[in-house]
């Protein structure tokens, strides 16, 4: 930024001369700063007229604009079709870093103290290729742990804790990423009903963190202690080496529909900030009400600077973004790749090396936009998500019901090598973050044990949340005593963590799923914070086992580069970062065509050999068996490998655990080995 940037240094900034405070505004006619009283937060002790600049940025400097001072704006203007400007309300400053509540509906911004020691500790910069997402809620995760002081769970603080993070470091993911923790609200539909928006997509501004996710302690102290917190939260997770992305929810605010709250925005300049018709009609792409309005500078520049403040100023490694398609929505409301602010928060020279994740869809017209983000972005790949339930659940529902399982394994290899029919060449696997389940959605025990949602405790008569779950309940609906099918359920989780955990792209876990973690069949649990969905950690055995299997994965991924290509490989050439991979059936020998295109064939063996870049040379074999009965199985012979060494198999309750002096189970090439119903095995080849 440049000081002649007309839109540089909006919000408040300390100056020789007091606190100055800016704000865009291209449609005002005017605009008052008010200042509140210390002791009364409803008190205006004094107000100070904003003059306007050439760049359509009003301003007002006073030397009473210092930290701790609350403040909000009066706006007015013209009477238009798209305006909304009333100057009796008391509207939020959108870049606020500090939020605070002055009655029931009622919000007052708060001047912020930023000041922060980071002790010289700094971002772990964790290669796209080396990182594992742990999706998770700032409450959820350390709510019920009783290892944490009863004051600090469910808070930044509990995340931060040594238990919290013991726990994170010893499971093996790399980034914790945290559904939304800008400040938000829930929606008035909510309110009326005595429920809460507990994921937190309703965002009231986009610089200040959620203050209910601080202790108790900080709350009292006010939002500069809630800020020191949250910093505080970040460092420490820093100094162990974990990342932290933040779930951003950018495409829509908590002013919602034409007749919602007005807070901000809508009051400040609702023709600039909102998508609308002509006749002032909100044109809703998200489903939230209203959607921000990303063709124009003022609104591109907000989503920016927030970026910017929360990557630089918070330390934060990465952000996925909430109905992305809706960020890159033109003047005429149509999905561009090329959209300024698409293409803006990558080439960003002020958010290098920051991850970017888009969730790559919204619910407007032409909304599905999956693989089509420019180069340097990462997108969550619901195909990867559908194809996995697909031939791991439904399949096995249709084969046990009608003997056809409908699809064999072609589609199921294309996507564990990374989805190259999604992504082009030059963006390469990691551009896909691959993912079984995430907080929209069935949890993994879930998927496993119910058929239809069940969602009758959200207040919508189980209208809301999708019914294209691709579950599979194994025979009954819901908790059973039957031994058999509570096996072939795990078997299932286990089957499909496995092909989550061992294929190329970014691999994304969602908290509770590594132990089996249900929501009684609730698969939009957005409104409940309870036991619900928070993380429990009282489990049972068969829960210790899938744990200590999904550890155990992570572990076979970190030490086998093969398993995490970087680029894609080219049929023919060498190529670095690539892994080469070589496609057998169960016989041994190599995959015709006719075995790619057969639905029957469902058993597939690849050797994939890593191409050293940075890391050692690496070979892997993964067996891969989709039918309920055991089979035997053929393990290729292939060039320079002299024995496959048994690392994991998913039909064991738990991994077996070798000391390092012992030798790994050896089979050589050619060598016929049992591979049991449904389920997926993984050797070293040496």
């Amino acid at each position: 930024m440049t000081p002649a940037d007309p839109l540089a240094r909006l919000g408040v900034r300390q100056t020789s001369h007091g606190g100055e405070l800016r704000v865009w505004s291209q449609n005002a006619t005017s605009m008052e700063l008010c200042l509140y009283d210390h002791k009364d937060p409803n008190w205006i002790y004094k107000t100070v007229p904003m003059t306007k600049d050439a760049g359509d940025v009003w301003s007002a400097r006073t030397r009473s604009l210092a930290p701790g001072r609350r403040y909000t704006l009066r706006v007015d203007g013209p009477d238009g079709p798209m305006d909304a400007f009333d100057p009796t309300l008391a509207l939020l400053d959108p870049y606020a870093r500090g939020l605070v509540r002055s009655g029931r509906e009622q919000w007052r911004s708060v001047v912020v103290d930023e000041e922060f020691n980071w002790n010289g500790v700094e971002k772990p910069r964790t290669p796209l290729d080396r990182t594992v997402i742990y999706e998770a809620h700032v409450k959820g995760l350390s709510k019920i742990n009783n290892r944490i002081p009863e004051n600090l769970r469910g808070t930044y603080a509990g995340l931060a804790h040594e238990s919290s993070i013991g726990y994170l470091k010893s499971l093996g993911v790399t980034a914790v990423e945290l559904l939304p923790v800008h400040a938000f609200v829930s929606e008035q539909r909510l309110q009326k009903q005595g429920l809460t928006n507990y994921w937190g997509y309703n965002t009231l501004g986009f610089f200040a963190p959620h203050s209910l996710y601080a202790s108790r302690a900080a709350q009292a102290e006010g939002p500069g202690a809630v800020l020191r917190e949250f910093k505080g939260m970040v460092k420490l997770l820093h100094e162990a080496g974990l990342e932290v992305i933040l779930d951003v929810v950018y495409n829509h605010t908590a002013e919602e529909g034409r007749m919602g709250p007005t807070t901000s925005f809508r009051g400040i300049d609702n023709a600039s900030y909102y998508r609308q018709t002509a006749r002032g009609d909100y044109i809703d792409v998200t489903g939230c009400g209203n959607s921000i309005d990303t063709s124009t500078p003022a609104a591109t520049r907000l989503i920016l600077d927030s970026l910017r403040y929360w990557a630089n100023d918070v330390q934060i490694d990465g952000f996925r973004f909430d109905l992305a398609a809706t960020l890159g929505r033109n003047a005429d409301h149509y999905y561009d790749p090329e959209h300024p602010l698409i293409t803006g928060i990558v080439d960003d020279p002020e958010l290098a090396g920051v991850k970017m994740i888009a969730e790559p869809w919204d619910v407007g017209m032409g909304g599905w936009q999956t693989g089509n983000f420019p180069a340097c972005w990462s997108e969550w790949n619901d195909r990867f998500r559908d194809r996995m339930r697909k031939f791991w659940l439904r399949d096995i529902k249709s084969i046990r019901e009608n003997g056809n399982p409908g699809d064999g394994v072609g589609m199921l290899a294309t996507r564990i090598a990374g989805s190259s029919n999604t992504f082009v060449q030059a963006r390469g696997p990691l551009a896909s973050v691959n993912f079984v389940t995430a907080h929209d959605g069935f949890t993994l025990a879930d998927l496993t044990a119910y058929n239809v949602k069940h969602n009758v405790g959200n207040g919508e008569a189980n209208r809301d949340g999708t019914d294209n779950n691709m579950s599979y309940n194994h025979g009954i609906e819901g908790p059973t005593t039957s031994r058999a099918i509570e096996q072939s359920r795990r078997r299932a989780m286990r089957n499909l963590m496995g092909t989550l955990l061992l294929s190329a792209g970014v691999p994304m876990i969602t908290a509770g799923d590594e132990f089996g973690r249900s929501q009684k069949g609730n698969n939009n649990a957005y409104c409940h914070d309870s036991e619900l969905t928070w993380i429990g950690w009282d489990r049972r055995t068969w829960q210790k086992d899938l744990w200590r299997t999904t550890q155990h994965l992570l572990r076979m991924r970190r030490e086998n580069p093969a398993l995490r290509p970087i680029r894609y490989g080219v049929f023919g050439e060498r190529t670095p970062g690539a892994s080469q991979m070589d496609w057998y059936d169960a016989r041994g020998e190599s995959m015709s065509v006719a075995d790619w295109n057969s639905a029957e064939n469902r058993t597939l063996q690849y050797v994939a050999a890593s191409t050293p870049d940075q890391e050692p040379f690496n070979r892997i074999l993964t067996v891969i068996h989709g039918v309920e009965e055991p089979i035997a199985v053929t393990l290729p012979v292939h060039d320079d490998v002299e024995a496959y060494e048994l690392l994991w198999d998913s039909g064991q309750d738990s991994p077996t655990t070798h000391h390092h002096d012992d030798p790994l189970p050896r089979f050589a090439p050619g060598q016929e080995v049992e591979v049991a119903a449904a389920s997926l095995q993984l050797y070293r080849a040496v």
